[in-house]
């Protein structure tokens, strides 16, 4: 395989890696904008022996899902179904394992990774460990699949590596998480359509079936069935979404009307009233006194 970027290699044999699957993601604008993403992960079955890791600017975090394994950082054995989560910059991290571990890992970044690291129960100090629960190890096996697949597309994985992340903070929170909570590659598609110019395009119904490759009818059930609303409902709060940031940062309410596809300031802030419950002027008002 490439270069790995979690394995340095044995200092026996600086060559030999274990297997594994791995790749970096690159985020798109949104994502780096809101201050939290998956900078790579991967999954690797590791035999008897040692491999020591790579320092990484980013938090780590590694899933074990069969077998068992020894962090040298504080000395935590990670068994079955237990995660261990390493603050950025720690150094001299190795794993040691006895017989054999299969492991799901992946590097969190942004201005918020600290953040969201202490509510999944990390501390800025020290490595950790903690148990795993069915849904976050799936979820987990969902984002390794979803950044090794979109190779060299790296910026369309970005909303659906996101959605996951947070999937996995809502499942350590004890919400109810599906454990099949990834869009479909037909969806993910039209979703990432959608974000592309940053939500200044609008797609009708028909736009959508046809980027999906579906009859209108089955998108349109698809969509409601993985995302949990309806297409255009799910296109207008995504609008909104990019309208109250732009907002926040200074726009005028006519600028972000026309930045979210909207050139029409009363259809603008009707429609964004209706969905945020408040007018976008109003709105501005309340975030500068914050």
């Amino acid at each position: 395989m490439s270069e790995s970027v979690l394995f340095q290699g044995t200092s026996l044999n600086p060559e030999k890696l274990p297997v594994s699957v791995e790749a970096a993601h690159t985020p798109d604008a949104l994502a780096s904008d809101s201050g939290l993403w998956i900078s790579a992960a991967g999954s690797a079955m590791l035999t008897q022996g040692d491999y020591p890791l790579k320092p990484q600017e980013d938090w780590l975090l590694i899933m074990c899902q069969n077998g068992s394994f020894h962090l040298s950082t504080n000395d935590l054995r990670i068994r079955n179904r237990e995660c261990c989560m390493v603050p950025f910059g720690t150094q001299d991290v190795s794993l040691h394992v006895e017989q054999e571990a299969r492991i799901i890992w992946m590097t969190i970044s942004g201005h918020l990774a600290r953040d969201f690291m202490t509510l999944m129960g990390a501390l800025p100090h020290r490595a950790m460990k903690q148990g795993a629960l069915p849904s976050q190890l799936k979820l987990g096996k969902h984002i390794v699949q979803a950044i090794v697949r979109i190779g060299s597309a790296r910026e369309a994985s970005s909303a659906q590596l996101q959605q996951l992340l947070w999937g996995m903070l809502a499942s350590h929170s004890g919400q109810p998480v599906a454990m099949d909570a990834v869009l479909s590659h037909e969806i993910s598609k039209v979703i990432d359509a959608m974000r592309k110019n940053q939500y200044k395009d609008s797609f009708t119904l028909s736009d959508m079936a046809n980027l999906s490759r579906m009859p209108v009818e089955t998108f349109r059930k698809r969509f409601v069935s993985e995302v949990g609303m309806p297409p255009q409902s799910y296109q207008l709060f995504c609008k909104m979404e990019r309208a109250k940031t732009l907002l926040k940062d200074g726009m005028t309410v006519r600028q972000a009307g026309v930045e979210v596809g909207m050139e029409d300031p009363y259809h603008f802030s009707k429609t964004f009233k209706n969905i945020v419950g408040m007018s976008p002027s109003h709105y501005t008002k309340t975030t500068m006194h914050q």
